[in-house]
C-alpha cells in the first residue's frame, strides 16, 4: 500500500467551451489544458498517478494511469471511477483537470497543511476577483467548515460568499471512501457530488480544514474559451519570468510566446511578436525576431533570426548564421556563419559554412518528373547564390561553388564551379579555381 496517489479528474464534457474537442484535451500554450495539471502534481511524486477521463479520450494519453468514468455522473462518481487504481493509498490528492495554472509548490503547501493540521480531509480555497459559478465555501460562527455549496444549489445570500471551492483536496482515503459511497444525487444538477462527501465528513465529526491559497490567480480554473485566452496569458507570464530571472531578454514579455519545454540559454535575446514552441533550442547570444516563429528548431549561439522569419521542424543553425526577413526553413542544418538573409524557402537540404543564399531562393524538393522520390538539397562551404536560384533535389553544390541569378538548378555542381544560364543550366567547371580572394 503506497502512503501517496493523487487522482485529477479530466472527465468533464466541458459544454462551456462550446467544442467538439473535451475541455481538457484544449491546447494551451504548447500543452494540452490537463498536461498543465498533470505536471503540476509529478514533482509530488504521487504513486500512482491516475486521470480519470470520458470513454472517448482514454487514447489520448500515454504512460500514465487512466480510469474512466463511463458516464458524466458528477464528481463524486468521477473519484470513484480511480477507486480501484488509487484504493490502496493511505492519503489521496484530488485535483481537478480544468485548473492549468496550479504550481508545485502550492500544491505542496496544501499537502503539508493537511498533514500538520491532522485533518481528515483538506479543501483548497480561494478568493477570486469573480467568483462567478464557483461552489462556495460556508463557514460557521468559529470560522470552520460547515459545507460546500454549488452554486446551482445556493440561494442569495450564499452566491454572497467571495471564498470559493478549487475542488482540490486531500484526503485520509480510508474516510474518504466510505463518505463516497453514501452520496447521493439529490441537488440541482442530480449529480454525485464530490463536495458531498466532504459535508457527510463534517457531519460525522471529521476534522475538516480549508487551506486559502496566498495568490487567487493560481487556482482559476477554466470552462469557457475567454477563460482559456485567460490561462495562456497567466502562463505565458510565468514562463517569461522565469526565462528572465535566468539571465535571457525578453524585451516585450506580453507579446512573446514560448512553450514550456523550450530551452533559452542565457544572454540570448527574444524580440517581440516571437513564438518559440515545441522543443526549440535557442543559445547564448542568439537574437530571435521581430516577429520571428521557431518550431521544434535549434538556434546556435550567435545566430540571428528574422525579422518575419518561420523557422520550421527539424531546422538547425549553427553558430553566427543568419535567418533574415521572410525566410521559412524547415529540417534543414544550415553551417556556422552562413546567411540566408531574405525572401527565400530552404527545405530539406544542408548548406555548409559560410555560404550566402542570395535573396529569393527555393530549395525544391518535390521534382517535376512523375515518381521521383523526394529528395534533399546539399549546398557545400563558402558557395554563393544568385537572387531568384531554384534547387531541385536531390542536387548537390560543392564547395566554393558560384550559381548565377534566375538559375534553375537541376544538375550537381562540382566544387569551384560556376554555373546558371538560364534557360537551360550550363556549368563551368573549374571556372572558379585560382581565381576567388574571398
Amino acid at each position: 500500500m503506497s502512503d501517496f496517489a493523487a487522482v485529477v479528474m479530466a472527465a468533464g464534457l466541458g459544454t462551456r467551451m462550446k467544442s467538439a474537442t473535451p475541455k481538457h484535451l484544449h491546447p494551451l500554450l504548447g500543452r494540452r489544458l490537463v498536461d498543465w495539471v498533470v505536471a503540476a502534481v509529478e514533482p509530488l511524486r504521487p504513486d500512482p498517478l491516475v486521470l480519470v477521463v470520458a470513454p472517448d479520450a482514454v487514447d489520448a494519453f500515454d504512460g500514465i494511469d487512466v480510469a474512466v468514468q463511463e458516464e458524466p455522473l458528477g464528481t463524486g462518481d468521477s473519484l470513484r471511477a480511480a477507486r480501484q487504481k488509487a484504493g490502496g493509498a493511505k492519503e489521496l490528492l484530488v485535483v481537478s483537470g480544468d485548473h492549468p495554472r496550479l504550481s508545485p509548490q502550492l500544491l505542496q503547501k496544501l499537502v503539508e497543511e493537511h498533514r500538520t493540521s491532522g485533518a481528515t480531509a483538506t479543501v483548497l480555497s480561494f478568493e477570486p476577483s469573480d467568483a462567478r459559478a464557483y461552489g462556495r465555501i460556508v463557514r460557521d460562527g468559529d470560522g470552520r467548515l460547515e459545507q460546500i455549496v454549488e452554486y446551482a444549489d445556493a440561494d442569495e445570500s450564499r452566491r454572497a460568499i467571495r471564498e470559493v471551492n478549487s475542488s482540490i483536496y486531500v484526503f485520509a482515503a480510508d474516510k474518504l471512501w466510505p463518505a463516497l459511497d453514501r452520496i447521493q444525487p439529490v441537488n440541482a444538477q442530480g449529480e454525485l457530488y464530490l463536495t458531498d462527501a466532504v459535508r457527510l465528513l463534517v457531519e460525522a465529526g471529521e476534522a475538516v480544514a480549508v487551506f486559502k491559497a496566498p495568490d487567487a490567480d493560481e487556482v482559476e480554473g477554466v470552462n469557457t474559451r475567454a477563460e482559456l485566452a485567460d490561462a495562456a496569458a497567466f502562463l505565458r507570464a510565468r514562463v517569461n519570468r522565469e526565462h528572465m530571472l535566468a539571465g535571457v531578454t525578453i524585451v516585450d514579455p506580453q507579446t512573446t510566446w514560448i512553450d514550456p519545454e523550450v530551452e533559452l540559454e542565457p544572454d540570448s535575446t527574444i524580440h517581440p511578436f516571437t513564438v518559440l514552441r515545441g522543443k526549440t533550442r535557442v543559445a547564448a547570444r542568439a537574437e530571435v525576431g521581430p516577429h520571428a516563429v521557431a518550431v521544434d528548431a535549434e538556434i546556435g549561439p550567435d545566430v540571428k533570426v528574422g525579422p518575419f522569419c518561420y523557422l520550421r521542424p527539424g531546422t538547425k543553425l549553427g553558430p553566427g548564421a543568419r535567418a533574415g526577413a521572410f525566410v521559412e526553413i524547415k529540417n534543414s542544418d544550415v553551417g556556422a556563419r552562413t546567411k540566408v538573409p531574405h525572401l527565400s524557402y530552404i527545405g530539406d537540404a544542408e548548406i555548409g559554412e559560410d555560404t550566402n543564399v542570395a535573396a529569393g531562393n527555393i530549395t525544391a524538393n518535390f521534382p517535376h518528373q512523375p515518381g521521383r522520390p523526394k529528395g534533399r538539397t546539399k549546398i557545400g562551404r563558402n558557395v554563393r547564390t544568385g537572387i531568384h536560384n531554384g534547387f531541385e533535389a536531390p542536387v548537390e553544390i560543392g564547395d566554393d561553388a558560384w550559381i548565377a541569378g534566375g538559375a534553375y538548378i537541376t544538375e550537381d555542381v562540382p566544387p569551384e564551379s560556376l554555373a546558371g544560364f538560364p534557360p537551360k543550366q550550363i556549368t563551368k567547371e573549374g571556372y572558379l579555381r585560382g581565381k576567388r580572394n574571398d
